[in-house]
């Protein structure tokens, strides 16, 4: 297995497109996945020249097997600086640990504190657990 990091400052990946990362995630996430176009807003984020963040890529034989998402805030403290917005592990992938590597090496790139989303029937919550996310706040949200 491989990894690659993206993000403004290596820019885009000409094996690894926003289009083709976006086609991944939503296959991927299954039912806690989003829209391919709010995918695609969140890549535009990472590289948008006044935001930031960062992707991580896993793959074999040039085909994804996981990817990451992460969104830098530009604030600390009372907000964390980075928000985890979508990781996903192919279906033939999982079970195999690989989950773990992708969260675990995002952890280590991220400078400063992590949040993410979670439902709470998702069986990666127990993952993001052990890896010591802890559940502060109750999320609301007024959509409009």
């Amino acid at each position: 297995m491989e990894y690659k990091f993206i993000d403004k400052v290596s820019g885009v990946d000409t094996q690894f497109t926003n289009e083709t990362i976006a086609d991944f995630l939503f296959l991927h996430l299954d039912q806690f996945g989003d829209k391919k176009d709010y995918i695609l807003k969140c890549l535009d984020f990472v590289f948008a020249p006044d935001h930031g963040g960062f992707v991580l890529v896993s793959y074999e034989n040039g085909d994804i097997t996981g990817a990451v998402i992460v969104n830098e805030t530009g604030m600390e403290y009372y907000i964390p600086e980075n928000i985890l917005v979508y990781i996903a592990v192919h279906r033939d992938q999982r079970g195999k640990g690989l989950g773990k590597t992708l969260l675990q090496k995002t952890m280590e790139r991220a400078k400063g504190s992590i949040a993410l989303h979670v439902e709470p029937d998702n069986p990666a919550k127990k993952l993001y657990e052990k890896l010591g996310f802890t559940n502060k706040y109750l999320e609301m949200r007024l959509q409009r």
